[in-house]
């Protein structure tokens, strides 16, 4: 199924901002049911005129996006909104010229995102929730997912804290178990176009790394993070907690197809699993919708986007209402926001 293009609304109109790109938005429900989204936007990815950007949606009309974040001639990446059990409103995002290079700070809002604290530098070796929202337990622990882009080398890693992020406890790293990445591992000399074949340091590729998990509740104390992965696996990533994450498996491929790019997952309040993801291997087109009763087999239910172009970086959570609610990048010229209504995900 197609989703109804009427379901979806631009944040803003291409071309109506001061900044011509934008990509990897995040999205938050409000206390009083409004929706906050941010992302980042400049003149291109890395360019060092990215700030973070956010716009605020009320009544169902979203607001001229306003800036939230910016380190002079620094660009800054992948924001992440969300709340702690003590009712704060939290921005995590990145600053750095390139992945293997960043920092992370984050602000916080007691105001429900109308004012912000000034932005706090963490400690070297922490970046917070890297892409995806983290997953705050009942009792407050927050689980996020977060990674490391080195050279030749991905992995996922988990910053887990019991106290609203005042500390942090660092666990990792989770990478693909060896007997999967030793059946994934490309000839000793790829050419260029091979799978195995690292542009970047003309070379192959040693791991099969795995980067940017999103974390869900499987039940109990079962948590599972779905990953990106490199090209040469081209398939997304799981690996599993069973004590509420401070121990985890080595990941393992899904049969379910990724593109080097990012995926997000929520847990509905019935228990499914739904997962939003490129279903491809190459490219940034069609991005779409999966619901599993169990997290491991998925079930494809609606298309969002199938045209040539890029839609990708999704964000997705659900409403108090019940509702589906999604962010993701559209042809890097703005953000995309559509609302699903929970009678629209079928049985798994």
């Amino acid at each position: 199924m197609l989703a109804n293009a009427q379901t979806g609304k631009f944040i803003f109109e291409p071309g109506s901002t001061s900044f011509p790109s934008s990509h990897a938005s995040t999205i938050v429900e409000l206390k009083n049911g409004d929706l906050m989204a941010a992302w980042f936007g400049g003149t291109h990815e890395r360019a060092p005129d990215v700030a973070i950007w956010s716009s605020r949606n009320v009544h169902g009309v979203w607001s001229q996006p306003i800036e939230l974040a910016r380190e002079p001639n620094i660009p800054e990446w992948n924001p992440v909104l969300f709340h702690t059990k003590d009712g704060k409103l939290w921005l995590y995002y990145k600053v750095g010229p390139s992945p293997g290079e960043w920092s992370a700070r984050r602000m916080f809002s007691t105001d429900e995102g109308l004012t912000w604290s000034k932005p706090e530098q963490l400690p070297a070796g922490l970046l917070g929730p890297i892409r995806a929202k983290p997953l705050v337990l009942p009792d407050g622990t927050i689980v996020a997912g977060t990674s490391f882009e080195a050279y030749k080398t991905w992995a996922a890693w988990v910053e887990r804290s019991t106290d609203d992020g005042k500390t942090w406890a660092k666990i990792g790293p989770i990478t693909i178990s060896p007997a999967v990445d030793e059946a994934t591992t490309p000839a000793p000399d790829p050419k260029p176009g091979d799978p195995g074949f690292d542009a970047k340091s003309k070379g192959p590729r040693h791991t099969v790394g795995i980067i940017q998990p999103s974390i869900v509740s499987l039940g109990g104390r079962h948590l599972r993070m779905y990953a990106r992965s490199q090209t040469i696996a081209s398939k997304i990533a799981v690996a599993d907690s069973i004590d509420n994450g401070l121990t985890w498996t080595q990941a393992r491929f899904l049969d379910l197809p990724n593109n080097n790019s990012g995926i997000d997952a929520v847990r509905l309040k019935d228990g499914r699993i739904v997962l939003i993801f490129n279903d491809t291997t190459r490219g940034r087109s069609p991005l779409n919708l999966a619901v599993s009763r169990d997290g491991e087999h998925f079930h494809i239910f609606t298309t969002l986007e199938n045209t040539p172009g890029e839609f990708s970086y999704p964000a997705l959570i659900q409403a108090t209402n019940g509702d589906l609610l999604m962010t993701y990048t559209w042809n890097r010229k703005t953000i995309k926001f559509i609302r699903m209504p929970l009678k629209d995900v079928p049985p798994s």
